[in-house]
């Protein structure tokens, strides 16, 4: 077989070197012919292979390799050597050797199948060391390897190896595995090949199998036709690197021509240096007096840039006083709806006794009014009697008179009997008219009582069911907080919130709105609940923008969730800051009552700022004690930057004013959610029960009212009938008394009483008419009464009506106050900026105006006559250094005209010799193709001529050999 060697035309990769040089392909061809036919003799291929100079092993040594601590080294002979001992004394441990040192896989060996089983127990690593004769005109590497090559290997415990190989003296040559595998080929060294080495394993396998594959493969690999093959597809896969390499080779000729043109370009153009240098000169003339324009360029801008500052100042200092103006409108207004809201509060509180005062009064006059009409009543009645009494006395005595002559004695006293039988009859009658008439004046008097009672208890309900329905609305709305606490700042709040983080993922926010207020807040003490909500009020639903867009865009998505009439939440438009606002020198301070600042827990510093803004929160001061804070507010003089406080209850007290609140319980600061939920469970049972205790009374008013009136209508009803019966008994009566009787009659005696009747008529008249005055100044004393009442509950309503108005009107004055305020501090900022910006540009205008004074001296120093320049100095500078280095390139190869010719030549010679070698490298290509087509075909006329009884003759004598050979 052909052995392998470098291939000294090409830079990478390994090519067959062939024995001898060869005029022309076809004597190679013959040659290689030859060559592969070898191996079908054995001892012919024996005697031709194996050289004393070459690929000898000379010895090998083992440590802790298998079971063997120290073992070698041994030294071999040049021809054959055997190999004898007892079991266990090393031999096949030396074969294994071989076959791992010379880089065999460990299932070669049949002896293990990871390296690291080839460890001896007990140490960490293994040694082999093998050395080889490289010796002659087929020696590798001479020079480098000397006439011996030592193949050092170590296999760590892991199962790793690593190589070294060395020459003859022991210097160490390489560290790889491809120059070792470099070195078998070209020794034509085959560990794996079983006619080179032929283990116990793989000789028994071999004479036990029976297939004719395997004994073909094994011909294959020994007749190293399967190497060959490998070789084919070695050689192809050197192919297409070598194209690759032309390809790399053309691109960098194209490099190399390019240098070329460069070079013969540069050897071609060497210019004036006189010419250039004054082109320099001049360049620097124009650069010079381009740097004065542009500094003047710089100038003017830079003085435009601050009379436009100046006239944004005078905008801005008239923007100031514009907003100081707005200040001061809206402070005077604030004042005077603050002044009105006191006198009418001043007004209301005055009222309040007074009408209390006059309604006491009117009951009591009422009442004294209704005892005088009974007392004149009852006189009229008497009056009216007497009257009666005297009038038919007198008609009785004028009959008398005329039937004085008369004896009719029996019929006048059966008249006279009739008479006062009718008389007491009558009496009877009108002692219960009386009675009714009084009776049924009682019953009209206690039911107006009950109305006014019944309207009084529907008001009281009304109020009630209004308070119930609150109630039950805030009940409500915390149930649901339980699953979700933004809810009780309105039901459309989580809704609202997630389109806001919608929006500001799709990008239609500058910044993220923040809101609600009151869900960004904390307290510090439970108990001051209900006197932040007081502060803060409407405050707790707002939410923050960044600037007027934002505040659109939330606009829009409010609009869409809140029904149309209803209230939507406060939008405070501010630049949102990182930093909280220093307030140290206009907050409030008291050693032992906290502000609404102090009192709150505010991550979020747009929210801080927007309650300083909005509420003045750093001026509030939060007093638990109603008292406490009377005597903190009014009783001396309040802490300074405080105008007002709270107190636990929700109270608000200023300095001369003192408001209460309405409310009793906190509704939206509240911690634990499930206390004021039972809380409110509580107070709407307790209003439940109150409504039915109302409704209770205001159905026991109505049957009584009821029962009154059905009384009254029958008094009335009976009362008719009363007057019916005695208009017939005096009817009666006068019938009896006009009959004309004759008898006698005691005149005097009647006269006599006539005149008795008289005088209790006039006393009762007299009486009456007391009863009479004194009933119309009571009447009037009443009516007086009433409309004062009256008077005083119209003043009261319309204070209060007055007040909610003027209180809504004070706190959008106050709104108002803050935000112009707030815009006139963001305007005065403005200004300073601006102020500080514009003084920081006329510095640097100062400034650069010396500057331009240097340079316009420094530019007359170099010209002094200046030059209309019409290049920028950036240009004019790159072309100064464009130009500098053309001459410091030209005045270098000026003095050195040989170093430009000869890199020059070198260039081309360089590009010559590449595109020579890459034409070398195409032609070589192209003859290779040709004598691998060749050889191809060639290989497979010889494996046509390998007959398979040829085959098995030829492998019965190898195998005859082998039994009669000693075994290793």
């Amino acid at each position: 077989m052909a052995k392998r060697k470098e291939e000294n035309f090409l830079p990478m990769g390994m090519q067959k070197k062939q024995r001898q040089e060869q005029d022309n392909v076809s004597e190679e061809e013959s040659e290689e012919e030859e060559e592969s036919l070898m191996p079908l003799s054995p001892g012919t291929a024996s005697t031709q292979v194996i050289s004393a100079e070459v690929g000898i092993i000379e010895s090998i040594q083992l440590k802790n390799f298998m079971c063997h601590a120290m073992l070698g080294p041994f030294k071999f002979g040049s021809n054959v050597n055997f190999v004898v001992g007892n079991n266990g004394s090393g031999k096949s441990a030396v074969l294994t050797a071989l076959i791992v040192g010379l880089g065999g896989k460990a299932l070669a060996t049949n002896r293990g199948s990871s390296l690291k089983g080839f460890v001896k127990d007990g140490q960490s690593s293994a040694d082999i060391s093998i050395t080889l004769r490289n010796r002659g005109e087929d020696a590798f590497k001479p020079r480098v390897y000397g006439d011996s090559i030592t193949v050092q290997q170590h296999i760590s415990l892991e199962g790793n190896r690593s190589y070294k190989l060395k020459g003859q003296t022991g210097n160490l040559v390489s560290t790889k595995k491809e120059e070792l595998t470099a070195i078998l080929d070209h020794f034509n060294i085959q560990v794996d090949n079983p006619v080179s080495i032929l283990t116990q394993e793989m000789s028994k396998q071999f004479l036990q199998s029976k297939n004719e594959g395997d004994k073909y493969k094994f011909f294959m690999k020994a007749t190293q036709l399967e190497q060959m093959k490998e070789d084919y597809s070695y050689i192809m896969d050197t192919k297409a690197r070598t194209r690759d390499q032309i390809e790399q080779g053309e691109e960098r000729l194209l490099e190399l021509r390019r240098q070329c043109l460069e070079k013969e370009e540069r050897f071609q153009s060497i210019a004036d240096l006189s010419v250039m240098k004054k082109k320099l000169e001049d360049l620097k003339h124009e650069m010079a007096w381009a740097l004065v324009g542009e500094y003047e360029k710089e100038i003017q801008e830079m003085r435009n840039q601050v009379s436009a500052g100046e006239d944004r100042t005078v905008r801005l200092m008239q923007k100031v006083e514009d907003w100081r103006a707005r200040v001061g409108v809206a402070d005077r207004k604030f004042k005077a709806i603050q002044d009105n809201l006191e006198k009418i509060s001043e007004e209301a509180i005055e009222l309040e006794p007074k009408c209390i005062q006059a309604k006491e009064d009117l009951i009591h006059k009422k009442k004294a009014y209704n005892d005088a009409e009974v007392l004149y009543i009852r006189c009229r009645n008497e009056f009216r009697g007497l009257e009666k009494d005297g009038e038919q006395l007198r008609n009785r005595i004028e009959e008398l008179k005329r039937s004085a002559n008369q004896s009719l004695e029996p019929a006048r006293q059966e008249r006279q009997k009739k008479i006062a039988s009718l008389n007491e009859k009558l009496k009877s009658y009108e002692d219960q008219e009386d009675f009714l008439g009084q009776e049924m004046e009682r019953f009209r008097q206690t039911i107006e009582k009950d109305k006014e009672e019944r309207s009084r208890i529907k008001q009281e309900e009304s109020d009630v069911v209004q308070t119930l329905n609150t109630k039950r609305r805030h009940l409500h709305q915390l149930k649901e907080t339980r699953t979700n606490r933004l809810k009780q700042f309105g039901s459309q709040v989580p809704a609202l919130l997630e389109a806001i983080e919608d929006a500001y993922r799709k990008g239609q926010f500058t910044r993220k709105p923040v809101g609600p207020l009151g869900a960004c807040i904390r307290l510090r003490d439970p108990e001051l609940a209900l006197a932040i909500e007081c502060c803060l009020k409407g405050l707790i639903f707002a939410f923050c923008c960044h600037n007027y867009k934002d505040e659109r865009v939330l606009q829009g998505l409010m609009k869409k969730l809140y029904p149309p009439n209803a209230s939507r939440p406060q939008i405070i438009v501010s630049e949102f800051r990182n930093e909280v606002y220093d307030v140290s020198r206009r907050a409030a301070y008291h050693p032992e009552f906290p502000t609404v600042l102090t009192a709150l827990e505010i991550d979020n510093a747009v929210v801080a700022n927007s309650l300083i803004d909005m509420r003045r929160i750093e001026t509030v001061l939060l007093i638990k004690s109603s008292p406490l804070a009377r005597a903190v507010m009014q009783l001396q003089k309040p802490p300074k930057n405080c105008n007002e406080a709270f107190t636990a209850e929700g109270d608000q007290v200023f300095e001369r004013r003192y408001y209460s609140s309405e409310r009793t319980r906190p509704r939206y600061l509240t911690g634990d959610v499930e206390k004021e939920i039972s809380h409110l469970e509580k107070e709407v049972e307790n209003k439940v029960a109150q409504l039915n205790v109302f409704q209770q009374h205001v159905s026991s008013l109505e049957s009584d009212l009821r029962k009154n009136q059905e009384l009254v209508s029958n008094h009335h009803r009976h009362l008719k009938e009363l007057k019916i019966k005695i208009k017939k008994i005096l009817l009666e009566i006068k019938d009896l008394e006009n009959e004309e009787e004759n008898q006698s009659v005691d005149i005097s005696t009647l006269e006599e009483e006539d005149e008795e009747i008289k005088k209790q008529m006039k006393k009762v008249e007299e009486e009456m008419k007391v009863r009479k005055e004194e009933l119309d100044s009571l009447r009037k004393q009443r009516s007086e009464a009433e409309q004062t009442y009256e008077e005083f509950k119209l003043k009261i309503h319309q204070v209060s009506e007055l007040a909610e108005p003027v209180k809504e009107e004070l706190n959008q004055a106050y709104a108002e106050v803050d935000t112009q305020k707030r815009s006139l501090r963001h305007y005065e900022e403005k200004l300073r900026q601006h102020t500080d910006t514009l003084t920081a540009k006329k510095d640097e205008l100062s400034q650069t105006e010396k500057e331009h004074q240097e340079k316009s001296a420094l530019a007359r120093k170099i010209c002094p006559e200046r030059i209309e320049v019409k290049k920028s100095p950036s240009v004019l500078d790159r072309e100064i250094t464009r130009l500098r280095q053309k001459i410091q390139s030209e005045s270098n190869s000026h003095g050195d005209r040989e170093e430009i010719i000869r890199q020059y030549k070198e260039a081309k010679e360089t590009y010559q010799d590449l595109d020579g070698k890459v034409k070398s490298l195409k032609r070589f290509i192209k003859l290779l193709d040709e004598i691998m087509t060749q050889r191809y075909k060639t290989y497979q006329q010889f494996r046509s001529l390998l007959h398979p009884k040829s085959i098995r003759i030829v492998l019965d004598h190898v195998i005859a050999e082998m039994s009669r050979a000693p075994h290793i």
